[in-house]
């Protein structure tokens, strides 16, 4: 009997979503991968891997990609919500189509792909929604990003309550500063003071965090946790709080 899982990855064409999939195809599971744009670099196992272009602040465009993944696929065992845009600004600043731009996709996109898949995935399913560390501390400029993020923390409680009479976890892991195509612009002496802060004095890799996340779907007995992922970058804001 097989014991392959079949995943649904958001954001899964590069950085965190990208290594999520990685990993979970060299397990020999199947991935199906909803991004606005085609992967860049070949997959490792490209006959383990579907593209579907979704844009997932789209309620539209995300049922019918969702649609798609059921036929294709026929179940669904593991979604992971790691699509994310980031637009910076402070209260004064921040325009409100970059606002309503980075709570469509950070949070409103994993309210609806909940309600979509809910419904049908397998009893003893897992759904990881990937956080950040603002979403928890105060970082000057990111109110837009902050709030989202923050929001989607509480939607993760409330939905783990929900779901785990049907054996569906739902947890949240929170990166910290990893490299990845969205924090590429951070640079110079704003880059060299965040970094400063992080306890183990480096930014992390996509593929550690892709290690957590496979870890904490294999976790069966976890639902409602915040995983943090971070360097002990959260620690350290506390330690200062």
């Amino acid at each position: 009997m097989s014991t392959s899982k079949t995943w649904l990855v958001t954001g899964g064409s590069r950085g965190i979503g990208r290594a999520v999939v990685e990993n979970a195809t060299a397990r020999g599971d199947r991935v199906a991968v909803f991004a606005r744009k085609p992967a860049t670099e070949q997959w490792t196992h490209p006959e383990r891997v579907v593209e579907i272009p979704t844009d997932i602040s789209d309620a539209s465009s995300l049922g019918l990609a969702v649609d798609t993944v059921f036929e294709t696929f026929g179940s669904l065992d593991v979604v992971v919500n790691a699509a994310g845009v980031h637009r910076g600004g402070r209260i004064g600043d921040v325009s409100r189509t970059h606002w309503d731009e980075v709570l469509a996709t950070n949070l409103t996109g994993a309210f609806e792909l909940a309600r979509s898949v809910v419904p049908r995935l397998n009893e003893g399913a897992s759904i990881i929604n990937v956080g950040a560390v603002v979403g928890f501390r105060g970082f000057p400029g990111d109110v837009a990003y902050g709030a989202a993020k923050a929001g989607l923390n509480g939607l993760t409680q409330v939905l783990a309550v929900e779901l785990a009479p049907r054996g569906i976890r739902v947890n949240l892991v929170i990166p910290g500063v990893v490299d990845t195509d969205m924090t590429s612009a951070l640079a110079g002496r704003a880059r060299d003071r965040l970094i400063a802060a992080i306890p183990m004095g480096r930014t992390g890799l996509a593929e550690e965090i892709a290690q957590v996340i496979v870890g904490v779907t294999d976790s069966t007995y976890m639902t409602g946790s915040i995983v943090a992922t971070d360097g002990g970058l959260m620690s350290s804001f506390s330690s200062r709080s």
